[in-house]
């Protein structure tokens, strides 16, 4: 099949329903969130702030879909010489300490109440200054301010909430591919009218959504359109992906639709899961000749 745009790449092989969104974003969302990057970064001083992590429930331990994303965008934006920080709870912060990426570099974000997770939040950003902050594939508030798993089981005790990062700043990019992540309340009412998705979203907004199938296929979406913009490849490679994959299994990444501690991400195995990063940078070959 010849695919002809960057979102029906990540859109494919859709498992969960999220394509049904396709049509309330803009034909070329990918190309829009990079956009925004680029216009939100002009100040090379000013940091950016990744943060991923989803918490299994039967597995007690983060999920593969999320921090290979995160890590990817995060090195990309260092080739552009920006400077990256990574936010996540204690249960995924050993994801994220890898590819040289160095412990000052990843933030703890502390399991506490609402109201002092709101002052941290808050702290940070004063601290931080950043230009823009990016969530993939990380819980987002629902309904009750409680975080849902996609079974609809509470995970709030597990879950950092890192949601207050993204309600105090005003250039956010949120990428998700289930319904229940920080971002997805952009389209909470459309979500809740979709069979295979959660009667209860994520209520979270940001400036800019991003959906696939896979929470990692649309980080590497991003990083296509990225790569067109400033004629610079920023697309990991398949060999580089599954390296990461590998090492995060073995630091206690699971499966997220299994929970089992295998090398697959959203029950798509090595192979099957290579697949959108082959046909983004072939795709990108055609978009840049």
């Amino acid at each position: 099949m010849n695919y002809l745009n960057i979102e029906d790449v990540i859109l494919s092989h859709d498992r969960r329903g999220i394509s049904s969104l396709r049509s309330y974003l803009s034909p070329a969302y990918c190309n829009e969130a990079a956009r925004f990057i680029l216009d939100k970064t002009g100040t090379k001083n000013m940091p950016i702030v990744i943060t991923t992590g989803f918490f299994i429930l039967k597995a007690k331990s983060p999920e593969t879909d999320g921090p290979p994303g995160a890590v990817a965008l995060g090195k990309a934006l260092n080739k552009l010489g920006l400077d990256v920080f990574y936010v996540t709870d204690r249960y995924a912060t050993m994801l994220l300490t890898i590819d040289d990426i160095n412990y000052d570099r990843v933030i703890e974000f502390p399991l506490t109440d609402h109201k002092k997770s709101q002052d941290l939040a808050r702290h940070l950003l004063s601290e931080l200054k950043p230009s823009l902050l990016i969530t993939i594939e990380r819980c987002g508030l629902s309904n009750g301010q409680r975080y849902l798993n996609m079974a609809g089981k509470d995970i709030s005790r597990n879950t950092a909430k890192i949601d207050y990062l993204f309600s105090d700043h005003e250039a956010t990019i949120g990428i998700g591919d289930g319904g229940n992540e920080i971002g997805m309340g952009n389209l909470a009412t459309q979500i809740k009218e979709q069979d295979k998705l959660p009667d209860e979203p994520s209520l979270t907004q940001v400036t800019k959504l991003v959906i696939a199938s896979v929470s990692n296929w649309g980080a590497y979406g991003i990083l296509t359109a990225l790569s067109q913009l400033v004629n610079q490849n920023l697309v990991p490679s398949v060999e580089w992906e599954k390296e990461i994959i590998e090492e995060i299994v073995m630091r206690g990444a699971v499966d997220g639709v299994t929970g089992e501690r295998k090398c697959a991400v959203d029950g798509f195995n090595l192979e099957q899961n290579a697949w959108a990063l082959t046909q983004l940078t072939l795709l990108l070959r055609k978009l840049v000749t």
